[in-house]
C-alpha cells in the first residue's frame, strides 16, 4: 500500500506552489511595467543658470546616432510641476525623438529641492525663465539652434506668446491654453458647479464669493483680507498662492499672442475641458493666427484639459494602472502621434524665417 500523504503536508505543498505561482505573476507584472516605462530616448540630467540660480532640469536626446537635434522646451502649467512631470511627460518626448527632437524641461522653482518659489512668479518671470533655457540650448553643440520649438500646457498659455517676443523660435505647441485668467477661472467655476449639478441658489452664493474676490484682487487687498471677506475661512488659499494670483489674474494673451504670427503653432483642445472655455480659445487663435495659414487646430472629442482620456482621467486608480502598465494609452488617441507628425514637418520645412531642413 501506498503511504498517505499527510493533510499537513499536503496544505504545505499547495502554499509553497500558490507562492510561487504569486512570485512569477508579480516577476511578469514588474517585467511588463519596466517595459512600458522605457522609452527610446536617452536622458540627462541638467543645470541652467539663471537670474543668480539654478534651474534643474532634465534633456532627452534621441537614440539616433545623430549629434546634432533640434529641441522642443517645455513650459508648465500651474502648480508643483517636476522636470518631467512625475514622468507625464516622457510619452511627448518619445514622440519628440521619434521626429528628430530633443526635449528640455527643468524644475520649477521650489520643486524637487530646486532654489525659489514658482508661487512668487509673475508669468514674465516665467518667460524670461524658459527664454534663458533657450539660450543655455543654443550655447550647446549637440542643439540645433535654428530648430528650436515651446511646448506649452494651460497656463503656459501666457507665458508662451512672451517668450516667442523675447527670443526667435521656430514652432509652439500650445496645449488647452486660455486667454484671459478671469475669464477662464469665471468659466472653470460655472463648469464645475454644472457638473455637480449645483442648484440655482448654490450657484448664485458661488458668484457672489468669486465676485468679492474680484474686487479684492483688483484693490490689491491682502490675503488677511480675504480671509476675513470670506467670514474667516480660508478655504484651501494660502497666503502665498493669493500673492501669486495677485501679480497674475490680469493675464491675456490676445495681444501677446501677436508675437506668434507666422510662427507654425499647433493648438490642441479637449472636447471635455472643465478649465478653459476651449470654444474662446480657438477663437481668439484663430482670428489673430489663421490669416498666414501657420496655425493647425486639433480637437480631441475624448479628452479632458489634461489631454488624458476622459474615462481615465475621472478615476484615480485607472490613471495609476494605466501608467504602470501602458503610459503612452493615458493620452487621447491621435495626441502623441500628432505632436510628432507636427515636429517632423517642422524638421523638413525651408521656408525663411521657420525650421530648416536637417
Amino acid at each position: 500500500m501506498c503511504p498517505k500523504i499527510q493533510p499537513r503536508r499536503r496544505g504545505l505543498r499547495i502554499a509553497v506552489w500558490s507562492l510561487v505561482t504569486i512570485l512569477v505573476v508579480a516577476t511578469g507584472l514588474v517585467g511588463v511595467v519596466l517595459w512600458q516605462n522605457s522609452y527610446d530616448m536617452e536622458e540627462q540630467r541638467v543645470s541652467i543658470r539663471h537670474g543668480g540660480h539654478t534651474l534643474n532640469g532634465v534633456l532627452a536626446t534621441p537614440k539616433d546616432g545623430r549629434k546634432h537635434h533640434g529641441l522642443v522646451v517645455y513650459v508648465h502649467g500651474d502648480g508643483p510641476v517636476s522636470a518631467t512631470h512625475d514622468d507625464g511627460y516622457k510619452p511627448m518626448w518619445e514622440a519628440n525623438a521619434k521626429a528628430g527632437y530633443a526635449s528640455l524641461s527643468w524644475d520649477k522653482p521650489g520643486v524637487a529641492g530646486a532654489p525659489g518659489d514658482w508661487l512668487a512668479q509673475s508669468m514674465d518671470d516665467r518667460a524670461n525663465e524658459a527664454a534663458a533655457a533657450i539660450a543655455w540650448a543654443r550655447a550647446r553643440p549637440d542643439v540645433d539652434g535654428d530648430r528650436i520649438g515651446l511646448w506649452g500646457a494651460s497656463q503656459a498659455g501666457w507665458v508662451l506668446p512672451k517668450v516667442a517676443a523675447k527670443t526667435p523660435v521656430s514652432f509652439v505647441i500650445a496645449v488647452s491654453p486660455a486667454i484671459n485668467w478671469l475669464q477662464q477661472g469665471r468659466y472653470n467655476l460655472l463648469a464645475e458647479l454644472r457638473a455637480d449639478g449645483a442648484s440655482a441658489a448654490r450657484t448664485k452664493a458661488e458668484i457672489a464669493k468669486s465676485d468679492t474676490t474680484r474686487r479684492l484682487l483688483k484693490r490689491h487687498a491682502t490675503f488677511e483680507e480675504y480671509v476675513r471677506a470670506r467670514g474667516g475661512k480660508a478655504d484651501g488659499m494660502t497666503a502665498d498662492r493669493w500673492g501669486f494670483i495677485s501679480k497674475n489674474y490680469t493675464a491675456d494673451a490676445t495681444q501677446d499672442l501677436r508675437a506668434l504670427r507666422g510662427v507654425p503653432v499647433l493648438l490642441t483642445l479637449a472636447d471635455h475641458d472643465i478649465n478653459v472655455d476651449t470654444a474662446d480659445t480657438e477663437r481668439v487663435y484663430r482670428k489673430l493666427l489663421d490669416a498666414g495659414g501657420a496655425l493647425t487646430v486639433k480637437r480631441y472629442p475624448d479628452a479632458a484639459h489634461s489631454l488624458l482620456k476622459q474615462s481615465i482621467e475621472q478615476s484615480d486608480l485607472k490613471i495609476t494602472l494605466t501608467a504602470l502598465f501602458s503610459p503612452r494609452s493615458l493620452f487621447a488617441d491621435g495626441f502623441l502621434d500628432d505632436q510628432r507628425q507636427f515636429c517632423s514637418e517642422a524638421n523638413t520645412n525651408n521656408t525663411p524665417g521657420q525650421p530648416k531642413r536637417a
